[in-house]
C-alpha cells in the first residue's frame, strides 16, 4: 500500500475504515456491549484492511499517512465500536515507539508484525505520570527490575505485546520496554476492572513485582521532561474518542429525523477539531481543547437520548449504550488537569488561575 499514490492511499484506507466501522463493528456493538467480549473476527477485519499500521512511516513499512489522516481513521473506527477501537488504539503507540527506537534488534523483531497486525500490542504508561510514580525501574547489571502498579491496562488476554513504562529510581528517566504478554505471568498479577461501559476492552489492573526486563527489550529511555513533551501526541490520539461518538450520534439523529441538530453538532465538532489540532504544541491549550471535545460528545449523546425518548432507557438501545460510553470518554486516558477542567466546565466555575 505504501507504493500507492498518496491520494489513492488515503482514499483506500479511509474507505476501508468506513466499511469496517459501519458494516462490521457498529452492527455488532450492542452484542459486544452485552457480552463484554470483542469477537476475534473484529481484529481480523482490522488487520485485513491494513489498519494496524496506519501510524507507521513509509520507511517502517507503513502507509506514511499525515497525522490528520490517522486521527480521521481513528474517529471513524471509534464510531463503530468503542471497545474494539479503544483497545486497537493503544496498538499505535507501540508502532510509533518501534519505528523510532534506537534498539535495532527490537525493531527488526517486532515492527513488521505489529504494522501488519500479526502481533497486537497494548500499553501501560500511566504508572509514570504521577509523582511519586506508581511504576519504578531499578538498574541491574544487564537490564532493569520493574515494580509497581498500572491501574488501567486494556486488551489483557487480547494483546500479544505490552509496552510498560517505569521511572528510573536513580535518575527519574522514563524507561519503556516491550514484552510478550506470555512472559508476564510469573511477576505480574492482573485483576479485572469491572467497567460500566466499554467492558469488552478487557481492562485490568496490573500489580508488577520484581519483573526482570533485559536491555534487549527496552524500546526507549527519555528524561521525564521529554516524556511529558511527547504526551501531546497521545492526548491528541485519545482526543479522537469524543469525535467518534459525535459521528455515531449524528448519524442516528439523522435517522431519527433530527437533521438540523445533527448538522449543528457536526459543525461544532469541526470547530473543536480545528482547535485541538492547533494546540498540539501547547500542552495546556491541548488539554483545554480535549475537555471541550469531551463535553461536546456528552451534548451529542444527550441530544440523541432526548430524540429517542423512552426507548433510550432500554438496555438494548444504541442511545443508552452511547450515553454510558460518553462517561467512559470523559475519564478514559485522562489526567488530573483534564479532570479539573471538566469539573469547572460542568459547574460553570471560573478558572482559579
Amino acid at each position: 500500500m505504501s507504493n500507492q499514490d498518496p491520494v489513492m492511499r488515503r482514499s483506500t484506507l479511509r474507505a476501508a475504515a468506513l466499511r469496517v466501522a459501519d458494516d462490521v463493528l457498529f452492527p455488532a456493538a450492542a452484542e459486544v456491549d452485552r457480552t463484554g467480549v470483542v469477537p476475534p473476527s473484529h481484529w481480523r477485519a482490522l488487520a485485513d484492511a491494513g489498519l494496524y499500521g496506519i501510524a507507521a512511516p513509509v520507511e517502517a513499512g507503513g502507509p506514511g499517512l499525515e497525522f490528520g489522516e490517522v486521527t480521521e481513521i481513528l474517529e471513524v473506527l471509534v464510531s463503530g465500536c468503542l471497545s474494539t477501537a479503544f483497545t486497537w488504539l493503544q496498538h499505535h503507540g507501540v508502532v510509533i515507539s518501534l519505528s523510532r527506537t534506537a534498539n535495532p534488534s527490537l525493531r527488526d523483531e517486532l515492527l513488521e508484525p505489529t504494522v501488519s497486525g500479526r502481533l497486537r500490542a497494548g500499553v501501560a504508561y500511566a504508572g509514570v505520570v504521577p509523582t511519586p510514580p506508581r511504576m519504578t525501574a531499578t538498574r541491574t547489571d544487564d537490564g532493569w527490575i520493574f515494580s509497581g502498579h498500572a491501574p488501567f491496562v486494556s486488551g489483557w488476554g487480547v494483546v500479544d505485546l505490552l509496552q510498560i513504562s517505569a521511572r528510573d529510581t536513580a535518575t527519574d528517566d522514563v524507561i519503556a520496554a516491550i514484552l510478550p504478554t506470555a512472559d508476564l505471568s510469573t511477576d505480574v498479577r492482573a485483576s479485572p476492572v469491572e467497567l460500566t461501559a466499554a467492558a469488552a476492552t478487557a481492562t485490568v489492573s496490573l500489580q508488577v513485582g520484581g519483573l526482570a526486563v533485559p536491555d534487549a527489550r527496552v524500546v526507549s529511555r527519555v528524561t521525564l521532561d521529554e516524556f511529558f513533551a511527547n504526551q501531546n501526541v497521545g492526548v491528541r490520539l485519545n482526543g479522537t474518542l469524543p469525535f467518534g461518538l459525535v459521528r455515531r450520534c449524528t448519524a442516528l439523529l439523522d435517522v431519527a429525523g433530527q437533521a438540523p441538530a445533527a448538522r449543528r453538532l457536526r459543525e461544532r465538532a469541526d470547530e473543536a477539531r480545528v482547535t485541538l489540532d492547533s494546540a498540539m504544541n501547547d500542552a495546556a491549550a491541548l488539554l483545554a481543547a480535549r475537555a471541550d471535545a469531551a463535553r461536546l460528545a456528552l451534548d451529542a449523546v444527550a441530544a440523541l437520548v432526548a430524540a429517542r425518548g423512552g426507548e433510550a432507557l432500554r438496555r438494548s438501545n444504541d442511545a443508552e449504550r452511547l450515553f454510558r460510553e460518553a462517561s467512559f470518554i470523559l475519564v478514559a486516558a485522562s489526567r488530573p488537569e483534564l479532570k479539573d477542567l471538566l469539573v469547572r466546565r460542568f459547574a460553570d466555575a471560573p478558572d482559579p488561575r
